[in-house]
């Protein structure tokens, strides 16, 4: 499926009825008076998130939504029926704005939460509403008022706790396939991943987190350089950045500080609250050097560093210490959700 993170959308909540001009027309009953009933009002326009949905690509197509147009009202003070509504249905973190204005309208983050974008019009009246004392017999209405009509520009950004951040190739799919089920294209190859995903993570019954992998960033990516830049977007709502390096030999024969900061960089010229994240080391393919050998480059390397945060290793292939880090990731996680209701 392709991934579409954003595009631009238009709604028209439908009109209201117009009142209804009608005069009684019965036997026995001369000069029955006015009976036209009022209209229906327009129906609304909402945006509902769904999680079962993680991407726009359903939008390619359709981009155009109407609600229903309020029915007109009739005689016998019979009132029009409301407009049907219309429920559009995104994926939960969307960003949803006035593509005009770009004021943000809502952000829908929860199961099921609903967002009114376009009010229907109200209901018109009828000419029994008009009858007076002086005016037996009224011929004025009211028609109905125009629902609303308005461009929305909607941007996903994938709802995850954790993120992947490293140069192409250093291990991020294989690692969310080894914590999770999900099942990213893995390849020996630079840019396997052209699109974000995502992948839950259960330690226990009722313990889970969400992890989420982007295209690997390259120098330059702030200037359009490679895939991942467009994707990081994505990494703005998580609450732990993995930062990822390869453990092997080829890798370590260039200067593995000049990468790690490189990708630094590119995080920090695309969002400063991006780049002041908390972050952690995790040093991947360990099963492809000896146990004593890894200490050793793991232990130069965050001396050139200078690293003061958690460090982890892992190997994708046969899962070592993949255990350890999302043990560590949870409770972690946990500490920060008791920090907060202790806040509230």
């Amino acid at each position: 499926m392709k991934f579409v993170d954003e595009t631009v959308i238009h709604v028209q909540a439908g009109n209201g009825g117009n009142g209804g001009l009608s005069f009684r027309r019965e036997k026995y009953i001369p000069l029955g008076g006015p009976d036209g009933g009022d209209g229906g009002d327009g129906g609304n326009i909402y945006l509902i998130a769904d999680e079962n949905l993680n991407t726009l690509v359903d939008f390619r197509n359709s981009r155009s939504f109407k609600a229903q147009r309020g029915q007109d009202g009739m005689g016998k003070d019979r009132t029009g029926k409301k407009g049907d509504d219309t429920f559009i249905k995104i994926p939960l973190g969307t960003i949803v704005k006035d593509a005009q204005t770009k004021e943000i309208i809502g952000d829908l983050t929860k199961h099921n939460q609903q967002l009114l974008v376009a009010k229907g019009g109200s209901h018109g009246l009828g000419n029994a509403r008009f009858k007076s004392s002086t005016n037996r017999a009224p011929r004025k209405t009211t028609s109905g008022e125009h629902g609303d009509v308005r461009d929305l520009h909607i941007e996903l950004k994938l709802l995850a706790d954790v993120g992947l951040l490293g140069l192409p190739n250093v291990g991020k799919s294989s690692l969310i396939r080894a914590l999770s089920s999900a099942t990213p294209k893995v390849a020996d190859y630079h840019f396997t991943t052209l699109y974000p995903s995502l992948g839950v993570v259960y330690i226990a019954p009722h313990k889970s987190f969400v992890i989420a992998d982007i295209p690997g960033l390259i120098e330059g990516a702030a200037q359009g350089a490679g895939l991942g830049i467009q994707f990081l977007k994505h990494l703005s709502r998580t609450r732990l950045l993995l930062h990822m390096i390869e453990l092997a030999p080829a890798n370590f024969e260039n200067d593995v500080s000049k990468d790690y900061f490189s990708i630094l960089n590119e995080i920090k010229k695309y969002s400063e609250e991006l780049g002041s994240k908390d972050r952690w080391l995790v040093f991947t393919k360990t099963d492809l050097l000896p146990e004593d050998e890894c200490k050793v480059i793991i232990d130069k390397c965050v001396k050139e560093l200078n690293w003061e945060g958690p460090v982890f290793s892992v190997s994708s292939i046969n899962k070592s210490g993949t255990e350890e880090l999302s043990n560590g990731i949870y409770h972690y996680l946990f500490e920060l959700n008791s920090e907060q209701e202790k806040r509230q």
